[in-house]
């Protein structure tokens, strides 16, 4: 059950990191790099842990 919920928080905080743009419609690289790096741990419990894939 935890893996589940950590695979939904840190995939909300990855697309709100990577979807992130200010007034001007630029990304900023802090939300790009916390994005990125939500993202990685995500897939990697999602594969690893949930799906045992590896």
């Amino acid at each position: 059950m935890f893996d589940w919920l950590f695979v939904l928080v840190t995939g909300a905080i990855a697309w709100h990191g990577l979807a992130y743009r200010d007034e001007k419609g630029e990304s900023e690289v802090g939300h790009l790099l916390f994005g990125a790096i939500a993202l990685l741990f995500c897939l990697r419990v999602l594969f690893v842990d949930i799906l045992e894939l590896v």
